[in-house]
């Protein structure tokens, strides 16, 4: 009898069958190869050290039921509100919305912590420095996600705690934003650190260590005050390049131009030259006036020297300064040429 080449019963029929049942929906997941984002989180946590803190409810053979299904669940807290940066305390208009746990929900959520990092620690273990496969990668990854946001958890709804103890501290020389970003740290310290198996509140904890922080904080800012007394100095930042170049342009153009009076390149007359002399101050003329061992004269001096009013000393200096300016533009320009048949 020959079998028939199509259905369940055909020979691609049965291939395809058993290519189905290799892998059951709820394992399908599980099989699928990594990502490359995924491979390079996996390898960073077989190199990391996991530190947590034991319990007994940890070895349990329905440990995983009792600290995660069977536990109650723990909303978020709203941290909006939370913007040490820009401002000390609570944005005006809006309230804070704070969550106060009790002791019995500290304890689920440091169990739960804790037990995420402690099942990260066995799968470690179980691997012993070999390359895990895909579904012990998953797991991997699985319990450090949760670890990571049970964390974020905690700290985020004891943010008010650092807050409250950085407005009671008294230090006028750190800054209050540096303040609560040295707090910070040792609040997510303090949660990797915290026993709740001892019976107390994470705040009794974290306060003491937060307090701490401030303290030591304080010290290595009056050593850093003793090693370097002079304060900061903003404009000592600031590039001078722009004025350095400017100044440097007019000393040249001031040198240019006392070049021009000097050699009389602007073809003054000699009353011009007097003019000149007088009102700038340039030095002794050679013009057959006095010496000139004194700082620059009004227009009324100049005309009494030479026997001319004030007006006229006027228009004197300024057809003299004519000329100069003239004879000036036309040296810069014939300086700035680029002769024919060169590069630029």
């Amino acid at each position: 009898m020959v079998q028939p080449l199509s259905g369940k019963n055909s020979p691609l029929g049965r291939v395809k069958g058993r290519r189905g049942a290799a892998v059951k929906p709820g394992k399908r997941r599980r099989t699928r190869r990594l990502t490359q984002d995924e491979q390079n989180l996996v390898s960073w946590l077989m190199m990391q050290e996991v530190d947590y803190i034991d319990s007994e409810e940890f070895h349990r053979s329905d440990a995983k039921e009792r600290i995660f299904d069977k536990a109650p669940e723990i909303d978020r807290p709203d941290v909006s509100w939370y913007r040490p940066m820009m401002e000390v305390g609570s944005p005006k208009g809006r309230t804070q919305k704070s969550v106060i746990l009790t002791y019995e929900q500290e304890r689920v959520i440091f169990l739960q912590y804790n037990y995420s990092r402690h099942m990260l620690n066995e799968i470690k273990q179980r691997i012993d420095g070999a390359m895990p496969d895909v579904a012990d990668a998953r797991d991997l990854i699985d319990w450090y996600s949760r670890a990571l946001k049970l964390r974020e958890q905690i700290a985020e709804t004891n943010l008010a705690l650092v807050l409250a103890m950085a407005k009671r501290t008294r230090m006028s020389e750190v800054d209050f934003a540096d303040l609560v970003s040295e707090g910070n740290m040792a609040l997510l310290r303090s949660v990797d650190k915290f026993d709740c198996g001892r019976g107390f509140k994470f705040s009794t904890y974290a306060c003491r260590s937060i307090l701490k922080a401030f303290s030591r904080q304080g010290m290595k800012l009056s050593k850093y005050r003793q090693r370097f007394p002079t304060d900061f100095d903003p404009e000592m930042e600031k590039s001078d390049h722009l004025e350095t170049v400017r100044k440097t342009h007019e000393e040249e153009c001031a040198d240019e131009v006392k070049a021009i009076v000097s050699s009389n390149l602007a073809d003054l007359s000699s009353v011009e030259q007097q003019v000149i002399y007088y009102r700038f101050g340039l030095g002794d003329d050679t013009c057959g006036a006095r010496p000139m061992n004194q700082s620059a004269l009004t227009l009324e001096q100049v005309g009494q020297i030479i026997g001319v009013t004030k007006e006229r000393v006027r228009q004197i200096q300024n057809k003299a300064l004519k000329k100069i300016r003239s004879k000036f533009e036309r040296s810069v320009y014939q300086d700035s040429r680029i002769p024919l048949g060169t590069d630029n």
